[in-house]
């Protein structure tokens, strides 16, 4: 079965949104490392298009992926190499690039967020903040609470996915009847409108009874809303990875998840409008969760069914994205806020400044992505493959086979090819 270059354009695709939605966290009224003289409200609508499912659409399809590394793993372990190498080799390709990052990358976020948010600012300079953030200095407060170093910031999500594929890997390695009988129940339930339904179902009902009580944290412990959620939607696609009837349900009923999507996003918008200084009534409230949770599952299944459709297949774009994509995305954030900071003083206008900061954020990222990819010391420390010795090379250009993004690709993300399709 051929790569599913669908998933591979929608990962591509939904990380590259999460530039255009950081650089949109600068001008909106919520909170947010650094922010913009001119923020308030004006975006807010643009961004609900997002926020909700974005997400959760990763995690769907890292678990997806994961379906496929896990059947590459069994296939090696009958031919003689250890089921554990998975878990070393997801390990080391997550856990590496999310230590660095805590300590090379998104500590310049938190420097900008102490000179522009602490009461008096800080005149001290980086390296003295930068000693007191691997001390995990607790002192940089303000009328909201204190700010908590050494943090991950928009790296959270990869320590998620580390702890999901973990958790993952334990399931298949001790309760494999249980994912199979769970399998068996869950792909019959999910044709026809089953696959709007009961996903949906599920996320609005988490965020009713879950929201309210833990919040979001992006913290990992006591995260528990987050966790049912992203874990949920982790293992769904797991589960329907190899499961040809669902995904040709998502594709019938596209046109039906577009439509419920855009009306839940629009009922989200007045909800917020009507209600910014008012406290809802609890009926209210519940309901707007509820509309949440179907605003989050129908874009999903719409962002899937239409892809699944229209997608482009294989090209050399998709090849060098999908090797860009985590490295982009280790930097991204870290670019745009030192990047906004530093434009401030020339007080650009939003309409100026706004896809000023896009471009220059693409542009600088993707260029140290070519340098990144060219050393082979750095390629561990933003997810990239080592580079293969001159043998490898040599053998594989000899055989006529081409490289693929999959020996580059982000961690988590690199095996959406399915080994055999045969259940």
């Amino acid at each position: 079965m051929q790569r599913r270059h669908d998933l591979d354009w929608i990962r591509v695709c939904a990380f590259g949104l999460l530039v255009l939605y950081h650089v949109g966290m600068y001008y909106v009224s919520w909170d947010w490392h650094v922010k913009s003289p001119h923020a308030g409200p004006a975006l807010e609508p643009l961004m609900l298009l997002s926020s909700p499912w974005r997400l959760s659409l990763l995690f769907l399809v890292s678990g997806v992926a994961t379906a496929y590394l896990l059947d590459r793993a069994e296939q090696a372990a009958h031919a003689g190499s250890g089921r554990v190498r998975f878990l070393g080799a997801r390990s080391w390709r997550l856990l590496v690039p999310l230590a660095f990052g805590m300590l090379v990358v998104v500590p310049p976020q938190s420097y900008y967020e102490v000179v522009e948010q602490l009461p008096g600012g800080w005149q001290a300079g980086y390296a003295v903040f930068y000693a007191r953030y691997l001390s995990a200095y607790d002192g940089f407060c303000d009328a909201d609470g204190c700010l908590i170093l050494p943090t991950w910031n928009h790296l959270w999500f990869v320590a998620y996915l580390w702890v999901y594929t973990v958790a993952l890997w334990l399931l298949w390695q001790w309760a494999r009847p249980l994912l199979e009988r769970t399998r068996s129940l869950l792909v019959p339930a999910l044709r026809g409108w089953g696959v709007l339904l009961w996903p949906a179902l599920a996320l609005g009902l988490a965020r009713m009874l879950l929201v309210e009580r833990f919040g979001s944290t992006h913290a990992l412990v006591g995260d528990w809303y987050n966790h049912v959620q992203y874990f949920g939607v982790f293992l769904l696609g797991f589960l329907i990875a190899r499961a040809p009837a669902a995904w040709d349900a998502l594709v019938r009923v596209r046109w039906t998840a577009l439509a419920l999507w855009l009306a839940a996003w629009a009922a989200l918008v007045g909800y917020f409008a009507a209600y910014a200084d008012l406290a809802p009534l609890p009926w209210v409230r519940l309901a707007m969760r509820a509309a949440w949770g179907l605003d989050q599952w129908c874009a999903i299944v719409a962002v899937l069914g239409f892809a699944r459709r229209l997608a482009p297949g294989d090209s050399p774009a998709l090849r060098y994205l999908s090797a860009a994509v985590f490295p982009v995305y280790i930097l991204h954030q870290t670019v745009i806020v030192v990047l906004a900071h530093h434009l401030k003083p020339l007080d650009l206008p939003p309409a100026l400044e706004g896809p000023l900061l896009v471009l220059a954020t693409f542009a600088l990222c993707l260029a140290a992505y070519t340098v990144i990819r060219r050393f082979g010391w750095l390629r561990p420390l933003f997810g990239l493959k080592r580079l293969p010795s001159p043998a490898k090379t040599a053998k594989r250009t000899a055989d006529g086979s081409r490289a693929r993004a999959n020996d580059e690709a982000p961690a988590g993300e690199e095996a959406i090819r399915p080994v055999r399709d045969a259940r």
